[in-house]
């Protein structure tokens, strides 16, 4: 059939047209939507780029983490909630202390932790820095660093994310003391978050506690903003 020119309908047929269209749309009848979004496995898609954030982070925990813990998974659901808050807000999450004698799982938590938050995928900067206490005071004496001491200092003071092992198991002096009050109020006033382990608990009745270990001014800081769990249990280690 060849194609009719609107314009030879005729009047009446013309008018029927034009009707019907209009009722069409005082009905609110239009084209269909068209479904143009992405798909999550499309750029474009918030999941799609969620992934990517995710991949890329945990490419850095490979090569940040010891391959003792590379696989380390957080399973107490307060430390689960931690990283969680920290992927979603790392300014307000507040840090994390885990307490409990040897062998009780405070580490591969805190490296659980951290892995989580990387694989999130958060739109926050991924960057971590994990040592023991030990390790710290070694790298901020005098000819410890190549870097220098306050050059070490501050570089762990900014590191997004920070994991500080065995917290007061070092021998107290005025120096330790005076420079792990300096990393941890730093950290504290820019509100990062930092995973502490520490074998003394926050508190005790006899006195053998994070506050004799690291003095008040340290404890008071720690006490504000930062999540106290006590791991129980025995000595994993010794089972294996």
């Amino acid at each position: 059939m060849e194609p009719t020119n609107i314009g030879n309908l005729g009047p009446s047929a013309f008018a029927r047209i034009m009707g019907g269209i209009r009722e069409k749309q005082r009905q609110g009848i239009g084209p269909g939507p068209v479904d143009d979004a992405p798909s999550p496995d499309e750029p474009g898609h918030p999941e799609y780029h969620r992934r990517n954030r995710a991949e890329w982070n945990l490419a850095r925990w490979e090569t940040a983490a010891p391959p003792r813990y590379r696989r380390a998974d957080a399973s107490h659901p307060a430390v689960q909630q931690w990283a969680d808050d920290v992927a979603a807000d790392p300014t307000e999450a507040g840090s994390l202390l885990l307490t409990g004698t040897t062998g009780t799982g405070k580490t591969y938590e805190a490296y659980g932790a951290l892995r989580r938050i990387a694989a999130a995928g958060g739109t926050h900067p991924y960057e971590i820095r994990a040592l023991t206490a030990a390790d710290m005071n070694g790298l901020l004496r005098v000819n410890g660093s190549p870097r220098g001491a306050e050059e070490e200092l501050r570089r762990l003071c900014r590191i997004p994310l920070l994991l500080l092992d065995d917290l007061g198991s070092a021998k107290a002096t005025e120096w330790t003391e005076e420079t792990t009050y300096r990393l941890i109020n730093e950290r504290y006033n820019a509100c990062r978050p930092t995973v502490y382990t520490s074998n003394l608990p926050a508190k005790s009745s006899d006195g053998r506690d994070l506050t004799a270990a690291l003095g008040d001014r340290i404890v008071s800081r720690l006490s504000e903003d930062t999540h106290v769990i006590a791991m129980t249990g025995p000595d994993r280690r010794r089972a294996a």
